[in-house]
Order: structure tokens, then sequence, then C-alpha cells
């Protein structure tokens, strides 16, 4: 059914109108496998009483509403998404009941039934406007109140919910309802309902300052051999350790679960005290440290939200950032002093910050603070500048300020806005006071304009080879032209018995478009000079040729790890901006990954390659280009440690690139048994890994995807076989997976990435053509049938990235020239199109890194 925008305009002239007290929900999900009955009580103040407003809900069938006794025929007061409430008085009481749907797209309620052991399992997904998918309410995150949920559901089942659960009562025959307790005053989009044969684990944990946290976590009983509760509750526990002493502030909920549920649209949720996880973060086989990091920064980011975001929350959208960013980078601080992962902010910069560079160069790009007018936006703005450049922001606020002043500031924002609503100048005005330091100009520079400064060194030298003049300059986008101060630091590095070292390093601050360093007057020219060594500003940064030179052949050599990420973060921006075609990256890359010692980094720079290869590299190129790496993959496979992260990120990397007969030789003998290399497992993921790659040249079938199956018979083995369906490389195949990903409903967003991955390869470009042409056809019926995330995550797997031409451009630009009337589906292709150009402009660079 059609729906209303939500809009910020209209949720603040509700917000003056209303003061919303308590909802009271009772959800049925005993009433079949595609809908529930949802029942709403509200209760709400009206400060101009005979006025009208309306409540927001998404249901197939309203049953009933009653306002203040009486009884409104939804006919009359439903239409679009809203059911409209006249003659408010000044105390008001409405029930509304409907029957709801349960969601295919991990939105609002969702409902699985497990492959594997035909277990349900239920969870809400809510943010940021799906609560009214499950009850109806005031969808707006200014409008706070208590709610009180009551969970109708099978008796066998767990029942959980914002609050800690209560006995089950007694319902019908064989259910129970669970009457949970009132929640403290908190956002629709931030509750929560898990229910289902979930397995779940309990302890609690004492923070430093004596508060007991009751903990919990869940996952389906298929997966309960895969939760590692003591890894993962090792890092609540320091997670709760940290936090609740930097901001001064108890944990504010009752208790902490952390649920891991299926076909998750996003990595997680920061539901109040009942975090939502991926699936994918529970590792059905054997990874590397690096997704330890990972899951380790999405548990401690969601923790982060239950102060920042849960406690005190963002009146309107346009400060989702303040959430993100806020979180992002307590998350990287908790993970660098609290955990093993005392490498973070490295991680951070070679994956997190390289993510916030490529998105602030799109068309789409825009401020930190963003202009949010509707809904729509919003969801667009869920992206690496919200997060990730906010992040880098927040950092440089932190040192500009300093680390005592600032976490003073967030207690007092803390304790003044506990349980309400604050905006970007509440959070400014509480740094202010706190360190005396005024941020008007700051902000404006930092965060109300979009875009990032590039930084490149200007210098001469004399005979000796010593600087005369070093200049450091200041670029910003012609579209954003923006020149901004930064702090920073200037790092001279040089070749010392094989080995990177820094040799110099100058600290400088810097506002115009040129700023002079005499301090390196007579300094001798380095192998390498590194602008923002240490990371400490937000800035593109890029090298001089002899600095280049140095990388190409020596990167890997770095002794500390940080430079040698903010190294690898420029050359990953120079590869994407074509500056630096994906062959010459890919040179840099074969002397670099060899002498890697961080598995997380490399794993990143593995990454970062099947995407360039994906979607920017000349098809004809790669499969020579995968040949060359796999060749590498295979000679430090062999040679890594048996049972080592780093062999096992090998055997991945192997497992996508393996190209020549020899090569795919190799895969298929490690897949049948035939090959071995000592202490190499290969389990359940890095099979299906390898029966991919067979599949996508040919090497293997139907029966063997079949096979395969047998072995796994779950969710994500289902999800895997359709994955190496799709990568078969025939039109039968091809033609299969369009269906399933375009027409039909039946894969979540975990499945439609995986499967989308496998359909689009670039080595198919051939078979791929007829569908350029099906995919404008069937897109705009994608975005009027699909919900709103999920739409977008659609209209970017399926883009035709092997087809970059000039006429694919002239494509985009017909389809554009009709449809300017959905401004999410225009950003999607926008940005499609600026990708296309720069693939065309990366494939007509050299093939080798410029000197």
């Amino acid at each position: 059914m059609p729906t209303a925008e939500i809009t910020r305009s209209e949720c603040s002239v509700r917000a003056r109108l209303l003061h919303v007290r308590s909802y009271d929900v009772t959800l049925d999900l005993t009433r079949g496998e595609q809908h529930f009955r949802s029942t709403s009580v509200i209760r709400f103040d009206c400060r101009e009483p005979g006025a009208a407003t309306y409540l927001d809900l998404i249901a197939p069938a309203v049953r009933e509403i009653v306002l203040n006794g009486t009884v409104i025929d939804p006919d009359d007061a439903y239409a679009d998404g809203r059911i409209t409430l006249p003659g408010l008085a000044a105390r008001n009481e409405v029930r509304v009941i409907a029957d709801c749907a349960y969601s295919s797209d991990g939105s609002g309620m969702f409902r699985a039934v497990d492959s594997a052991d035909g277990k349900v399992h239920t969870y809400t997904n809510c943010e940021p406007a799906d609560a009214r998918k499950v009850y109806a309410n005031f969808e707006q995150p200014d409008l706070k109140a208590e709610f009180t949920f009551h969970v109708i559901a099978p008796e066998h089942w767990t029942v959980l919910s914002n609050q800690p659960a209560p006995d089950p009562e007694p319902a019908d025959p064989g259910h129970a309802v669970w009457h949970f307790p009132a929640t403290p005053r908190i956002s629709t989009y931030l509750t929560a309902v898990v229910a289902g044969e979930y397995h779940v684990v309990r302890t609690s944990h004492t923070t430093p300052s004596g508060q007991v946290i009751p903990l919990g976590l869940a996952c389906r009983a298929s997966l309960a051999g895969n939760l590692e509760p003591d890894e993962m509750l090792a890092i609540t526990r320091q997670g709760f350790d940290f936090y609740p002493g930097l901001f001064q502030a108890d944990y504010p909920f009752a208790k902490y679960d952390q649920v891991f549920v299926p076909e998750f649209s996003a990595g997680a949720m920061e539901n109040a005290g009942c975090v939502t996880i991926s699936e994918q973060l529970l590792f059905r086989s054997k990874v590397t440290d690096m997704m330890y990091e990972l899951r380790a920064m999405v548990i401690l980011h969601e923790m982060a939200h239950m102060w920042f975001g849960d406690l005190v929350t963002m009146k309107w959208w346009d400060d989702l950032w303040l959430n993100e960013s806020f979180a992002e980078f307590c998350a990287a601080l908790a993970s660098a002093e609290a955990t093993r992962f005392t490498d973070a902010w490295t991680s951070f910069s070679s994956g997190r910050k390289t993510w916030g560079y490529m998105q602030d160069q799109l068309p789409s790009t825009h401020p930190i603070a963003a202009d949010v007018p509707t809904l729509s936006q919003a969801i667009a703005n869920f992206d690496g500048i919200s997060y990730a450049k906010g992040a880098s922001v927040l950092r440089q606020l932190v040192a500009y300020v300093g680390r005592a002043s600032f976490f003073a500031a967030i207690s007092a924002y803390l304790t003044a806005h506990a349980w309400g609503n604050a905006a970007l100048a509440d959070l400014l005005r509480a740094v202010e006071a706190s360190s005396g330091t005024e941020l008007t100009d700051w902000s404006k520079a930092w965060l109300e304009t979009a875009g990032p400064n590039t930084l490149r060194s200007e210098f001469e030298v004399d005979s000796s080879g010593a600087f005369t003049s070093f200049t450091i300059l200041q670029e910003a986008p012609e579209q954003q032209p923006t020149l901004r101060p930064h702090h920073l630091a200037i790092g001279l590095y040089d070749l010392a018995d094989g080995v990177l070292v820094r040799t110099g390093r100058t600290e400088v601050s810097i506002r115009a478009a040129r700023t002079d360093v005499p301090g390196l007057a007579g300094t001798a020219q380095p192998d390498l000079i590194l602008l923002n060594d240490d990371d400490l500003s937000y800035a593109i940064v890029r090298f001089d040729s002899r600095s280049i030179r140095t990388l190409t052949s020596s990167i890997g050599r770095f002794s500390d790890s940080l430079a040698r990420a903010v190294c690898w973060s420029a050359l990953i921006d120079m590869a994407q901006q074509a500056e630096l075609s994906v062959p010459a990256f890919a040179a840099i890359l074969v002397n670099g990954m060899e002498a890697e010692p961080s598995v997380s980094m490399l794993q990143i720079l593995h990454m970062v390659t099947q995407q360039l290869m994906s979607l920017t590299a000349d098809p004809r190129w790669v499969p020579e280009g995968k040949a060359e790496l796999a060749a590498i993959a295979i000679r430090l496979l062999r040679a890594a440690g048996p049972g080592s992260d780093h062999q096992l990120a090998w055997a991945q990397f192997l497992s996508w690139t393996a190209t020549t007969a020899e090569q795919l030789d190799l895969v298929a003998g490690l897949l049948d048994g035939t090959a071995e290399i000592p202490g190499l497992a290969v389990d359940t993921e890095l099979r299906w890994a390898m029966l991919r790659r067979l599949a996508s040249a040919g090497r293997a079938g139907d029966d063997a995807i079949d096979a395969e199956l047998e072995r796994d018979i779950t969710d994500a083995g289902k999800r895997h076989a359709a994955a190496c369906r799709a990568a078969i490389p025939d039109a039968a195949h091809k033609a299969a997976a369009w269906r399933l990903l375009a027409e039909s409903d039946e894969l979540g967003v975990e499945g439609v990435l995986e499967v989308a991955r496998s359909f689009g390869q670039p080595e198919h470009a051939s078979l791929l053509a007829p569908y350029t042409e099906r995919y404008f056809a069937a897109l705009p019926g994608i975005w009027s049938s699909r919900g709103e995330q999920f739409r977008a995550v659609l209209a970017q797997a399926l883009f035709p990235y092997p087809a970059a031409s000039p006429e694919l451009l002239e494509r985009i630009d017909a389809f554009l020239a009709v449809h300017q009337d959905e401004p999410g589906l225009v950003r999607v292709i926008v940005e499609r199109r600026d990708m296309t150009e720069r693939a065309l402009r990366s494939r007509a660079l050299p093939p080798v890194p410029a000197s």
C-alpha cells in the first residue's frame, strides 16, 4: 500500500502539539505464518485541545480504532500509512487493533523458519521508522514515551524485549503471555521484541562502580555451537568496564541482551537493552582475527549507543551523525584501550576511514550535519560520512579541546538531556563550556560543509638532496570549495636495512591553500614523505614521485602499522578515484602483500582488490590480474605457518582469484581431499567459497552444488548454493539468478548481496550484456514494491558494473531524465553514474604506477 512520506516539518508540528506519556502494546504471534495481531493503547496529551493529529501504521488490515471512547471507522481514518485522530482532548487515549504482516526484507517484524531444524524465530527491526509496521505509534524520535509490551506466543518460546523478561503466564492451550515491565522513556525506533525458539546464555557483570548488569546472549538453536559466549562476553565486560567511567554515567537500562538474528538487514541495531546483531558475526567456520576484531567493534559500537542515542536521542534525523559518529569513534577507542585489539585505530584508518573518503567524493556527498527534510533522505544518509568521516572529525575535536574536557562535556550532556532529545547545538555548547573553546568556526568548517580536502607536498632540494623549501598544498573539490584547519604531522621515512623507519617528524597547523614549513629546510629529502602521519586529520593524501617509487617497492616494510595503513588508504583512494589504474594498484599490492604482517590489513587489501576488480577494472584484464594474484596466493599459502591466520587469509583469497587450469586444479583438489596443505582446515565456509570459484570457471555444476548442500542443509547453505548456481557461466543459470534477485522476494539482504556478487562477475561480461537493459526496465518496479532500505540494496547490487561504457552513461542519463520524482532512486543511480565514469577513466590509465 502507498505510504505518506515522513517529513521533518510535519513531525516538528506534531512534537509541538503532543506529549506522549505511554504505550501499552500487545503482540499476538500465534495467528499464523503471514500476520500477527497488534493492539496499541497510547496515552498522550495535546497542548491545543480540539486540534487533530495522526498516528503512523503500516498494516494490511486495521480492525478497530477507538479515540477517547469514540469508535472511529478505519475506512474513514486510515489511509497512506496514517490514522487521522480528530478533535483531541487535553488528555487522550487511543486504541488501535490491526493485523500486521511479517516482513521478508528484515524491516518491522521478521519471521524465519530455520532450514536446519524447522524452528521459528521472529524479531523486530524498527530503525529508522519501521515500528509502524509492528504497532500504531507516533513515528518520530522526539516523541519519547514509556513502553509496556505484552507478547502472546507458543509457551515453549523465548521472548525478549527492552526490559527484563518476566515469567510467562498461561494463555490458550499451548500458548503463554509475557507481560514486560514498562521501559524508561525511549523512542519508537529503539523498541524491540524478539520471540522464538532461541538458545540463550545468561550471566551478569559488575562494573568498577559496583553496578550489576544482567547480560544475555541469544541465537538460533542450530547455531548454539557457534555462539562463543566466553569470547563475546569478555568483550562485553570490557566495554562495561570502560564506558561508564569514560562517560561518568552508569549503564542506563535494566539489562543488556545481545541477540544474533537471521537475515538481518544491517550489521547490528542498538535497541535499548536488547541489541540485535547479524548472524554473519556468528562464525560457522574458522575465521581470522580480523573477524574477531570486527565483531568486537560492532559489540562496542552498539554498547556506546546505549548512552549516546538511546539515553539521549537526536531530535530529528539531521543529527543521525551524532548517534553513529559517536558510536563509531567510541568503538575504536574502546577497542584500542580496553580490549586485546590495540591496533584498532590502524584498522579504522585503512578500513572504515577509507569508506568515508570514498563516500565523501561521490556526487551525493553531504555535510556531516546534513539537512534531512524527509525520512527517505535520512535512510540514504546511513553512509560512510555519517559513520566514518564523522568519527574521524570527532577524534580531531577530542584532540583539539583535550580529552578530559571533551568527556567532561559528554558527561554533562548526558546528564542534562537524559531520557530526552538533543541536537548538535546542545553538544557544542557542552563542549564549549567544558573546554573554554569557541567552536562556531570549527563546526562550520568540519560539520556543516561537504567534501574532503586533498594534501600534497611541494618542495625544492639543493644539489646535496636537502630541502631548500617545503610547502603543503591544500585543495578542495570545485563543487565543495572549503579549505579547513588541519593539525597534522609530516613524517619522513627512509629505508634502513630493508625497513622503512621514521627519521623525522614535524607537526604543523594549516588553514590556507599553501602553508610553508620552514623547519624542514636543510633536511635531506627522505625516501618517503608522509603527510598526515599518525592519521591526525581527515584529509586525502597524495605523494611525490619518489615516495610513489618507495611505496611501489617497499610499502610492506614499514616498522609502524599506522603509517603503513595511512599509505595504503591513500593508494586505495587513488585507485578508487582513477588516479591509479587497477593493474597499477595490483602491482603495488603484489609487492606489499608478501611482507604484510597484519592479517587485518591483509584482508582489507584482499577485499579492496575484489571491489576494484569487480566494479572498476576492465573485464578483459580481470582474468590476467586474478591469475597473477592467485599465483602469489598459492606461494604464500604454502609458505604460511600451518593453521595460521595468514594461511587462512591466503586460502580465502585463492578461492576468489584462481583462474588458470593449474590454479583451479589445486582448488578442486583441496575441496575433494586429493590435495592437502598442512594445517589448512577446508571447513564449511571455505568449501563453499572454493565451490563457487569452480562453478564460476565452469568446473562445477548443479550436481556438485546439490552434493555440497546435502552436507550443509542450513539457511546459510541455501544462500551459498544459490550463489554458486548464479556463478555458473551459462545463459540459463544467469537467467535463473536474475529471476531470483529481481523478480522474487525469496532472498533477504544477505542473500541478495551474495547471489548478486556471483551473478555479476566481470569475467562473465558477455553473458551479462542483456541484463543492462533489463536492469533499467526492472528498476521502477523494484523501487515501488520493495521496502525503503531493501530496494536501495537491490538497486546497487544489480547494477551492470562490468558494462561500463559511454553507451551505459547515455542509458543512465536517459533513465534519470524520466525518474526525477524519486530522490532516493536518483541518488543511487547518480552514484552509479559517477562510478561508471571513474571506471572508464581508470581503464584509460597506464597499467603500471607512474613515477
